[in-house]
């Protein structure tokens, strides 16, 4: 028997991918900090990091993106942890992709900038810049020391720095004293590793300092806040009729919290940007939230992600959205809304006339629920530029009504189905009507059980269109002589074909029994090509 053939019948041996080592986390790390400091088009145009800001972006970058994964990786703890290697790459490019657009926040030596002048001429007052540490009075003193005395900050950021009660009472007369002229506050992570009762009362301390001021953003994620701590923000949250984007991501939001946060904020009529994530909301908690979309009557970009919601909360959001005509983006995933909410969410989706990017991966929608936001979906939307739909149990039955959703969108660049049902059956479709999506460069059909019947017609399509960046295929059921001609037609662009690391020549799960440490290699090799 020759080496090729005995290639063909070797049969890989399984490996868990998740959780990763330590030093595959520290690689992560080390690969944003040179994709953050390397010069793109988001330098020239917002600047570019110095390297110490950089690794403390990317340190941070992944904090949120393994809790993410790992999060997701406990829903499904019997798999091989390939689904939260995919999350936990995603997040990370995301977040990697906002710090891109914020630009620099200190200069190449670490010293705080002491003014950044933005396009409407505001200042920049920021401390998140340095490790991530508990700070003392005597630090508090020093660093906020630029804020004292005449100046014209109107933004401020405290994260990344855990205040205990010195530093706090050092901070309290120096934010009373700017409040009257501050726009935009941002206390994320600003309380981490302390005592609940010290915590509550360092919130206590910012927020009556803060009361008052007439804010435009105001970022408070990453606290671990709960019910305590939202009404521990009570004088600061209570004074803000004029709020544009609010954020309470990883903040422990659950029911009671929920209902509190409704309870504390007198106006929401210009809120923009409202983003939960990663909360323990659930259905009841949902309901609140609601009612603050429904005030909400300004909102562009919506956020309520991993946050336990079922089908009661998912309907009671979707029915509230549906007054937020200016809706461009809208972040529903990991929840467990069900067809009924699904249903519901696509009687309102007409309504959103300007949405550019909708998620609603993870959802359980099933063919029913897919296939009525699809055909809500043709009719509306028609700058759509990014649907995401996997995970949700779609068959090939939902992807007739798929195709023509997609096919109608001129300027639809990412369209994501992992993790479905669509079989060859659903592949075949989809490559069918690929000519007509124009601008479409990135596509994930993987984990679909698609063979190379169904891959061959997929890879076909898109090595012919001009621009094409990424399509994932892994996870599939591929044969190895079909990975050899998929490899053979992406012979010219080698970089547009996803990894087939994942795939499953037989049609059928590996074993699981295979020791965790085996899977740092193949988890490295994944995280490899994480850039923006």
């Amino acid at each position: 028997m020759d080496s090729t053939a005995q290639t063909y019948q070797h049969r890989p041996l399984s490996i868990k991918l998740w959780p990763p080592s330590q030093s595959t986390r520290l690689m992560l790390v080390e690969r944003m900090t040179k994709n953050l400091t390397n010069p793109s088009i988001f330098s020239r145009k917002y600047g570019l990091l110095s390297k110490e800001e950089a690794e403390e972006d990317a340190k941070q970058i992944e904090d949120i993106a393994f809790a993410s994964a790992n999060q997701h990786f406990e829903k499904e703890s019997d798999g091989d942890g390939s689904s939260a290697v995919q999350v936990y790459a995603k997040e990370s490019s995301k977040l990697m992709l906002e710090v891109l657009k914020r630009g620099p926040k200190v200069k190449e030596d670490g010293e705080l900038i002491s003014e950044k002048a933005s396009a409407t001429g505001t200042t920049f007052f920021d401390i998140s810049g340095g490790p991530r540490a508990f700070i003392d009075g005597e630090e508090a003193a020093e660093l906020l020391k630029p804020l004292r005395g005449p100046n014209t900050y109107t933004k401020i950021c405290f994260s990344n720095r855990s205040f205990g009660l010195d530093a706090a009472h050092v901070a309290e007369p120096i934010l009373i004293s700017i409040k009257d002229q501050l726009k935009e506050v941002d206390l994320s992570d600003f309380i981490a590793g302390r005592p609940e009762a010290e915590a509550l009362e360092v919130i206590t301390i910012f927020s009556s300092a803060l009361e008052g001021c007439d804010l435009r953003f105001l970022n408070l994620s990453n606290n671990a806040l709960g019910e305590k701590g939202v009404r521990a923000f009570r004088l600061l949250l209570q004074s803000q009729n004029n709020l544009e984007e609010l954020y309470l991501m990883n903040d422990g939001i659950s029911e009671e919290a929920a209902k509190a946060v409704s309870e504390l904020i007198p106006s929401t009529e210009k809120l923009r940007v409202l983003r939960f994530h990663n909360n323990m909301t659930g259905d009841e908690g949902a309901i609140s939230i609601s009612e603050i979309v429904k005030r909400s009557l300004a909102l562009e970009h919506f956020q309520c992600s991993s946050t336990r919601v079922g089908s009661d909360g998912g309907v009671a959001l979707a029915e509230a959205l549906g007054a937020c005509i200016h809706l461009k983006t809208l972040d529903l995933r990991d929840n467990m809304f069900g067809v009924e909410a699904g249903v519901a969410l696509s009687k309102v989706i007409p309504a959103f006339v300007d949405l550019t990017e909708i998620y609603l991966s993870y959802l359980n929608l099933e063919d029913d629920g897919a296939e009525a936001l699809a055909n809500a979906l043709k009719e509306s939307a028609p700058s759509l530029e990014i649907l995401d739909m996997a995970g949700n149990d779609i068959t090939a039955e939902a992807v007739p009504s798929l195709v023509a959703c997609t096919s109608s969108k001129q300027f639809l660049t990412k369209l994501n189905l992992s993790e479905n049902e669509l079989k060859d059956e659903g592949a075949i479709l989809i490559s069918k009507a690929l000519g007509s999506h124009g601008q479409l460069n990135e596509l994930d059909l993987s984990t679909n059980s698609i063979t190379w019947s169904g891959a061959r017609l997929v890879a076909e399509a898109v090595v012919k269109k001009p621009g094409f960046k990424l399509l994932n295929l892994n996870s599939n059921f591929i044969s190895y002589e079909g990975i050899d001609e998929l490899k053979n037609i992406f012979k010219n662009s080698p970089d547009t074909l996803g990894t087939l690391e994942d795939n499953d020549p037989e049609g059928e799960d590996y074993d699981d029994e295979a020791e965790e440490d085996d899977g740092d290699g193949e988890l490295e090799s994944k995280l490899k090509g994480l850039e923006i």
